[in-house]
């Protein structure tokens, strides 16, 4: 029913998590962003921005022709949706979730993203950059430790939110974290971590996953330009 295109990344899980939480079938499109199968023309007709994850749903919601959807908070919101899964239909429960869902794409995500790059990509070590991104991200932990001090997950019930949380938590020692200091983090973490359907979505791909990247690969993936877009 829904192709997805994607590699074992934290984006690319919050999509498989979200599939195999929700039991909807889908076949995995294989895009391997160090190789640069994001430039393929075939694939910047579904995904503009040269990213994934993506879908294609061949049975969309109100019928009709296939739908292609990129960026992974409007997949997970489009899977609820379609599944009215794991995000409250009433609105004050659907924006408590979707409130959470966008910290992560807008805060926790990219931070962290950040993280990994100058820790461990950056071709120098640049002691500023490490510090505020290293900071940044302990910072977002301790948004999750507050919130959760009253509620056992980010909008209450499990929801998309923690998923697209997740999976950006699961490198936490390579962002220089340790879950010991998040006692609440912690039992969140471990929790999610410990259902079936987290554990099969994280799965996915797992053995196409380099535990570390070829200076091509670098090339490919941080030395982006317009020219990367405009020429395809």
């Amino acid at each position: 029913m829904i192709d997805l295109y994607y590699w074992p990344t934290p984006n690319g899980w919050k999509v498989s998590i979200m599939l195999e939480e929700a039991g909807v079938p889908y076949s995995v499109k294989y895009v391997n962003i160090g190789a640069g199968d994001q430039f393929k023309p075939d694939f910047l007709k579904i995904s503009p921005n040269n990213r994934m994850p993506a879908i294609v749903d061949h049975e969309p919601m109100g019928g009709g022709a296939p739908i292609s959807i990129f960026e992974s908070g409007a997949i997970l919101e489009y899977l609820a949706d379609k599944t009215g899964k794991f995000m409250p239909r009433d609105p004050r429960g659907k924006y408590e979730v979707l409130q959470w869902l966008y910290w992560q794409m807008g805060g926790l995500g990219p931070m962290a993203g950040q993280n990994h790059h100058f820790n461990m990509y950056a071709p120098e070590k640049l002691a500023y950059a490490i510090d505020r991104y290293v900071k940044e991200t302990n910072r977002l932990y301790g948004v999750i430790e507050r919130r959760l001090q009253d509620r056992p997950f980010l909008a209450g019930d499990y929801s998309i939110a923690d998923m697209a949380a997740f999976p950006w938590v699961v490198p936490y020692e390579r962002q220089g974290q340790r879950l010991e200091d998040f006692p609440r983090l912690k039992g969140w973490f471990e929790a999610i971590h410990g259902r079936p359907a987290v554990i099969r979505g994280l799965d996915v791909g797992k053995d196409k996953r380099a535990q570390t990247m070829s200076e091509e690969a670098k090339k490919v993936l941080f030395g982006q330009t317009a020219a990367n877009v405009l020429s395809r």
